[in-house]
């Protein structure tokens, strides 16, 4: 059995030319190199695994060569890596300042790369101060670290500063794409595209990933073996979740979120991934933002066609309400019903109404022939349009009870000629029982009725009959729930005067309330009590509204309003309170 070498240590960089994603650091560098411009004190920062030790093995080594040198040359007895995770006290630094004083034996420069340089004590940071900027003429340091904000600014001030970047995903990919073609390896485009985004930047990663999945699936890499080993969501799943969103499947969309669960994911990433999955539906709307779009070209053209099927507004909402279950998620008992709830507030957004057939709540027009109702043109300014329209007595009478469904022809009663106000109101729609009581609600508030005074009743009303057909009407509302509105009603006693019904409330929330069901109440008042000239006037008096001690003082206060001795009981006895 072959020793075998991981790939992240077999295609180790050994030029700048084949470092990956890092143009601007390894052109600085030879630059460097060339017009002996090279600070003697450098420090790679940036993160994990984008090439900082690789760099700086690069540079000591060509630091040292000149024309008579071998290519294969690797000038190990030049180079000193020291790990300062495990070399962190005054003692090893005072060792190393020691060794810097002898000069090289081989080359030029003797350089000392000290990697996770963040390590270091403070103690040992102080001792190696003087060092880093004095260093001798053929000594060279090259500090590394994944954290500079750990490092002492008086380090930094001495060091030229070099950051890395994250690798991008397509340079990784391109990467991945050359090392598979030296193994003799077959992999599809989505598939190392996928290892490239699962890598987070991090080359190292990246060739950790391959040769893992590699040995999973042999020398043929495909995208399904990929998502399989590395156990990520496949963009399948997202584009699938989305399509059952836009379509209203409550239930498809919880089985398929049953079926992620089954398959060992957990549902925290699963919403994260349909977040970041509108997130990316949101950047294919706009061909300026369509860059920002990390996927490969295959998954590219799925992702366009289907952000052509959503709004810009479904969007927006659909990544508010998976950020919202994201950050509630580890503070749930339940996350689960937490995910399975946001999925159906998604699936909810474009949900315009409900599917039952509505026909039958659309009030045919035979109704109105049997109810014995017709218009009849008259003169009036042309300011309005005006309509004579002759109405059922008991339909002004009960207005709430109107129009809940189509009954069956009665016997014409009494009819009374009335003159009705349409012009002001607002088209509605007659496809819904609640969009038909809304239409009659504003045509009635709206309606300017003028009433023939000579054939309505307007017998004399006493203040006890008012009070005796007021209370059975809030009892009437208790009976039906309404107990908010009953308890509103007997709340003040009206007072007659004349043919106005004035009522006193404390507050502007009580007048609201009461004014909402002004007119079946007036409607009833006025039939019960046979007088159609009673009317309702309401005001607010807010010193009538109860003020309530919270506080000590206010408590006090309130105490010494009923008994003024208590005030001579404190002071007598020096009483706080």
């Amino acid at each position: 059995m072959e020793h075998f070498i991981v790939s992240a240590r077999k295609y180790r960089p050994q030029t700048f030319k084949d470092v990956v994603g890092q143009s601007a650091i390894t052109n600085t560098l030879l630059n460097a190199i060339e017009n002996n411009h090279l600070a003697q004190a450098l420090l790679f920062t940036g993160p994990r695994g984008v090439g900082k030790t690789t760099c700086a093995r690069i540079l000591a080594k060509m630091i040292n060569m000149d024309g008579d040198t071998k290519d294969d040359e690797d000038f190990a007895f030049n180079i000193f890596e020291l790990d300062a995770a495990s070399n962190n006290s005054v003692d090893d630094i005072r060792n190393l300042t020691d060794q810097v004083r002898i000069p090289p034996q081989v080359g030029k420069y003797k350089v000392y790369i000290i990697d996770e340089v963040h390590m270091l004590s403070s103690s040992a940071f102080n001792a190696f101060l003087k060092t880093l900027e004095e260093p001798p003429k053929h000594c060279i340091f090259i500090l590394a670290t994944t954290e500079k904000h750990k490092i002492i600014p008086t380090i930094l001030s001495r060091c030229q500063i070099f950051d890395f970047k994250r690798i991008t995903v397509k340079d990784a990919k391109e990467y991945l794409k050359y090392i598979a073609e030296e193994q003799g390896v077959t992999a599809e485009d989505d598939a190392l595209h996928i290892i490239a985004q699962k890598a987070d930047g991090a080359m190292r990663d990246a060739l950790s990933i391959f040769d893992r999945v590699v040995s999973f699936s042999g020398k043929n890499l495909t995208r399904q073996a990929v998502t399989e080993n590395l156990n990520v969501l496949d963009y399948e799943t997202f584009l699938r979740s989305t399509d059952l969103i836009l379509e209203n499947d409550i239930p498809g969309l919880l089985m398929l979120f049953n079926d992620t669960l089954s398959k060992g994911f957990d549902g925290q990433n699963y919403i994260v991934g349909l977040a970041s999955h509108f997130r990316d539906l949101m950047v294919c709307k706009n061909p300026e933002t369509i860059a920002l779009l990390e996927v490969g070209e295959n998954i590219a053209e799925k992702y366009q066609l289907q952000s052509h099927k959503t709004s810009m507004e479904f969007l927006i909402r659909a990544i508010e309400i998976a950020n919202e279950c994201d950050l509630n998620y580890k503070g749930s008992k339940n996350p689960r019903l937490l995910v399975e709830l946001s999925l159906m507030q998604l699936a909810s957004i474009t949900f315009n109404g409900e599917k039952k057939n509505n026909r039958h709540y659309i009030i045919p027009a035979s109704y109105f022939k049997n109810k014995g109702i017709k218009a009849i043109p008259v003169n009036k300014p042309a300011t309005a349009a005006v309509e004579r329209i002759t109405i059922e007595n008991n339909q002004l009478n009960e207005p709430t009870e109107e129009l809940s469904k189509v009954e069956e022809p009665q016997p014409e009663p009494e009819k009374k000629e009335i003159v009705i106000d349409i012009s002001s109101t607002k088209q509605t729609s007659g496809l819904s029982l609640s969009s038909i009581r809304k239409k009659r609600e504003h045509l009635i508030r709206q309606m300017d009725v003028v009433v023939d005074e000579s054939e309505l009743p307007r017998e004399a009303v006493t203040e006890d009959q008012l009070l005796e057909v007021w209370n059975t009407y809030a009892s009437k509302m208790e009976n039906k729930g309404k107990k908010l509105l009953a308890s509103t009603l007997l709340m003040d006693q009206p007072q007659l005067r004349g043919t106005v019904i004035h009522l006193t409330f404390p507050n502007e929330t009580l007048k609201i309330e009461l004014e909402r069901e002004q007119l079946p109440l007036l409607a009833h008042l006025r039939k019960k009590l046979k007088n159609y000239d009673l009317n309702i006037k309401i005001t607010v008096k807010e010193d009538k509204e109860k003020k309530y001690a919270f506080t000590a003082r206010e408590k006090y206060e309130k105490l010494k309003e009923k008994n003024p001795n208590i005030e001579l009981l404190r002071k007598t006895f020096g009483l706080d309170l």
